[in-house]
């Protein structure tokens, strides 16, 4: 018991602002991430020309047209 005792009394060495900068630091990594990958489809848009332009027999999703 006097070790709960005694971790109750000491329960963290670290200031009390540092665990929400932690997740704020976190949320700012997430936004930088999806912010980095803006625009992807259509940095690749080449690829497609055929398909945007109906010159072969597959439409838009990959499936063959009937």
């Amino acid at each position: 018991m006097t070790f709960l005792a005694e971790a109750a009394e000491h329960a963290s060495s670290v200031p009390a602002f540092v665990f929400p900068m932690c997740g704020a630091l976190f949320f700012i990594f997430l936004g930088f991430v999806t912010w980095s990958f803006r625009d992807v489809a259509y940095r690749h848009s080449h690829k497609f020309e055929a398909t945007r332009h109906h010159e072969t027999g597959v439409d838009e999703f990959g499936h063959t047209k009937l």
